[in-house]
């Protein structure tokens, strides 16, 4: 036996197996060698074997009780469900120990079986009125009969007996919770503070409460007492931050996050946020320093400089831009980096690299609908409008569920004046497959537009105005589903335009003009703005600040 538990000790289980066999052999009638080797059983998984011995070691010593609880537990696993409530329950029908009352307890709960569960947690309760575990079995059994007041009865009878004790508030407010009562919650939260002021895991949790119930300033009130606090708890003071940011207290955030970088130079994840911050702020250049001061070996690197890559995009730096896309495609091997690079290739005047870079993938892969797609997006920033067709015809043939290439060649048909009703018809098939998509919304109701045109212009007025206000909804649900767009904006001054509205009109054209419109798809819009403005009597440069004359 000594050489058995040492070997087991060293985890050299084969020779402790053959040790207690040998021991067995010696002495058969021992219940403990048999429940030594079910030990061993289970460490190889050999549950069948595992059974068969503490079965054998129950039968030899029925009142070892660590015994009996250790083959209930692999009835349990092996769910042998009327063997296990046999083991667990004595001559009386109760179980032989506290111990077994809560195992059979969690095994009729996990049944469904609640009023037996119910019983065998009270007759626990009883037999030890101080025990805390079975207060919390038998509040837990009420509720899982939604019987939740008498659950709440229970435990708070059980706070009087344990005053103070977390673990029976954090079941009351998890039960609150559980019943979408939030409010509730947060209340039970307030309540363990008002005596335990400053605790961490109760402010945790009252924060996360207060976000879930909306309550997003009283958030930011825990959160920054968490912080003051726990100054050097990171997680906090990114929750925190975070919280500022998606509230609109920029500044706040952006202050926040500067003291953390202070503090925490080496955690470049406050800087990526504070870049994130700063670009929201629109304090693009320290956003660009923020963002670039992130180590390269750090795992937010790629993200960082990815970072860069959209604000020199955004801002015209398309040298920049690609310089920082070619160094991430060296970092990381995704298609969608080559087919932005090859995008930036192309609008920089690089068109014949671009396409080549296309080229090199659709070699390794002919039918890669998502390279024949970019082939088509590509060509048609050169204008060579046939040629883009081409290839999204190609993606249809090998797709004919792609929605974005069924919206790209309807919406390009409608931007033609041509294929109207097919062109509707594509672009409502899109819309079915990606109901969600912004974009698809958008080209939705701009057919609904350029078809509402020639009837407003004609004779057929009433049915022009039905097809413009069919359009509205869907611009409107494109602006909602884009979070704005400048085009999206400008095709809805152009409705309200159609439909004679031209203040609104002139709203929805200065909307566009303040989103940094994209002007290559846009070069009309101007044009309409200031003629607008003349017809108002508004003076206002292309980049300054209007009055009325």
């Amino acid at each position: 036996m000594l050489v058995a538990e040492l070997a087991a000790r060293d985890g050299d289980f084969a020779l402790a197996r053959a040790a207690f066999q040998r021991a067995l052999e010696k002495d058969p009638g021992s219940a403990h060698l048999h429940y030594r080797l079910a030990h061993l059983a289970v460490q190889d998984e050999d549950m069948g074997r595992a059974i068969a011995l503490a079965e054998q070691g129950f039968e030899l010593d029925p009142g070892d009780v660590e015994g009996r609880l250790f083959l209930a537990r692999l009835y349990r696993l092996d769910r042998q469900d009327a063997k296990l409530e046999r083991v667990l329950l004595g001559q009386d029908g109760y179980p032989v120990t506290a111990e077994a009352a809560l195992l059979l307890y969690q095994v009729l709960l996990e049944q469904g079986r609640f009023n037996d569960a119910l019983r065998t947690a009270k007759r626990l309760q009883e037999a030890d009125p101080d025990f805390l575990g079975a207060a919390m079995a038998v509040a837990s059994a009420y509720e899982s009969m939604g019987r939740y007041a008498e659950a709440e009865r229970t435990l708070r009878s059980a706070l009087d007996q344990h005053p103070n004790r977390i673990v029976i508030y954090s079941r009351l407010a998890r039960m609150r919770r559980s019943q979408g009562d939030r409010a509730g919650e947060i209340e039970l939260y307030l309540e363990v503070l008002a005596e335990r002021p400053g605790h961490y895991g109760t402010l945790v949790s009252l924060g996360e409460a207060q976000i879930a119930h909306n309550e997003i300033d009283a958030a930011i009130e825990t959160y920054a007492e968490l912080a003051a606090l726990f100054p050097d708890d990171l997680q906090i003071l990114r929750r925190l931050a975070s919280l500022e940011f998606g509230s609109g207290r920029y500044e706040d955030a952006a202050e926040r996050l500067r003291g953390a970088i202070r503090r925490h130079p080496d955690h470049h994840e406050f800087a990526y946020s504070l870049g994130q911050v700063l670009r929201g702020l629109g304090q693009n250049e320290e956003a660009v320093q923020v963002f670039g001061s992130v180590a390269r070996t750090h795992p937010l690197y790629v993200e960082a400089r990815m970072q860069l890559a959209i604000y020199y995009e955004e801002s015209g730096q398309l040298e920049a831009a690609l310089v920082e896309i070619d160094e991430l495609r060296g970092l990381r091997r995704e298609r969608s980096l080559d087919f932005h690079a090859a995008s930036l290739r192309a609008r920089l005047g690089d068109f014949e690299g671009g396409v080549a870079m296309l080229e090199a993938i659709l070699a390794e892969n002919p039918d890669d609908t998502d390279t024949l797609y970019q082939l088509g997006v590509l060509y048609g920033l050169r204008n060579e409008i046939d040629q883009s067709l081409e290839y999204m015809t190609q993606v249809l043939e090998r797709d004919p569920e792609n929605a974005q290439a069924l919206n790209y060649v309807g919406y390009t048909w409608v931007e033609r004046g041509e294929n109207l009703d097919q062109a509707e018809r594509l672009i409502e098939r899109a819309v079915r497959l990606s109901p969600r998509d912004g974009y698809i919304a958008d080209s939705l109701g701009w057919v609904y537009y350029m078809r509402a045109r020639p009837l407003i212009q004609g004779r057929r007025r009433s049915e022009g105005l039905e097809l413009l206000r069919k359009a509205i909804t869907q611009l409107d649900l494109a602006l909602e589903l884009t979070g704005g767009d400048p085009v999206v904006s400008e095709h809805l001054g152009d409705v309200y335009y159609l439909m004679d509205e031209r203040r609104r009109a002139l709203y929805y054209y200065e909307e566009a003009e303040a989103m940094s419109p994209r002007l290559e798809e846009q070069p009309e819009l101007m044009d309409k703005l200031d003629a607008l403005r003349r017809e108002f009597g508004i003076q206002e440069s292309r980049s300054g600040a209007s009055g009325a004359q």
